[in-house]
């Protein structure tokens, strides 16, 4: 899921939770059955709280990319989204797609947990707007080939699912000819550092190429999983979906924004990219 959520909390210490950093010893495997339980379960539990903490700097009608703050406003990755059908999957509460809507664009927002779509759908009763908000994994969509000009999404569900290869062909099949994906997650540079905001998280500590997961467990249960992918990695992913890889952007640190999220902060962002956000065509004409 998530929704505009950058959560890579690698420095947990809850003396009832387990965590394996990913890649550490090279044997955790998590499936997309353990991963989407997971994903859906700590999402709807953390919903409110993950609102209160961060809905200020997402704000609930704008599409910002990242813990940088940059908005659509600002980057213009997208372009101009009047008259599309658009989707946001991995929505979170949707504050991407309500930008969206705004904009001209015919949304519809999903996302895997009910508890964020729940958190969403206060925020539309409270400004008197129905976005549409469907309940679905990202890895199996309920609609029909070739039904949006465009699908995006902000930190949603590409870190979350274990099978990435086969979500890029999922989100592939619901995109018309000519259409374009793009969404935004965790910078794969990031991995080989420790996830932690101060001086000593710019020195790398782990194996870049180590694509094993990072894992939480609780008694045993997976509670909470990251998938990492090289940047050589994801790019193949897309491209064996039948998508043109268009552009990589990786936004830097703006002056203005002086707060840390988790690992991200000012100390890191002017040294190493947080974020990647891949454009990306499918291949023919709408």
């Amino acid at each position: 899921m998530s929704s505009n959520d950058p959560t890579d909390d690698r420095t947990n210490t809850d003396d009832a939770t387990t965590s394996e950093a990913a890649g550490r010893d090279g044997t955790r495997t998590v499936d997309d059955r353990e991963s989407a339980r997971a994903q859906r379960a700590w999402w709807d539990g953390e919903a409110d709280d993950y609102y209160r903490e961060h809905g200020a700097f997402l704000r609930d009608e704008h599409l910002v990319w990242g813990p940088e703050g940059w908005t659509e406003e600002e980057l213009r990755i997208i372009g101009p989204v009047d008259g599309l059908d658009v989707l946001e999957f991995g929505a979170g509460a949707a504050q991407g797609g309500r930008w969206m809507h705004d904009q001209g664009a015919r949304v519809v927002a999903s996302d895997i947990s009910a508890g964020m779509l729940e958190v969403g759908r206060r925020i539309d009763e409270r400004q008197e707007r129905a976005l549409p908000l469907v309940q679905a994994d990202a890895a199996r969509l309920p609609f029909a080939d070739a039904s949006f000009d465009l699908a995006f999404s902000a930190y949603g569900a590409v870190p979350f699912i274990s099978d990435t290869a086969a979500l890029m062909v999922e989100l592939a099949r619901v995109l018309r000819p000519g259409g374009r994906l793009v969404f935004s997650t965790t910078h794969p540079t990031r991995w080989a550092f420790p996830d932690v905001p101060d001086e000593a998280g710019l020195v790398a500590q782990y194996d870049y190429f180590d694509t094993a997961p990072y894992v939480e467990r609780a008694g045993g249960l997976v509670t909470y999983v990251e998938h990492h992918r090289t940047l050589g990695g994801r790019i193949r992913e897309l491209v064996a979906a039948g998508l043109q890889v268009q552009d990589v952007v990786e936004p830097t640190w703006p002056e203005r924004n002086d707060q840390n999220w988790g690992g991200w902060s000012p100390t890191r962002g002017r040294v190493i990219p947080g974020t990647a956000i891949y454009v990306a065509k499918k291949a023919g004409t709408a």
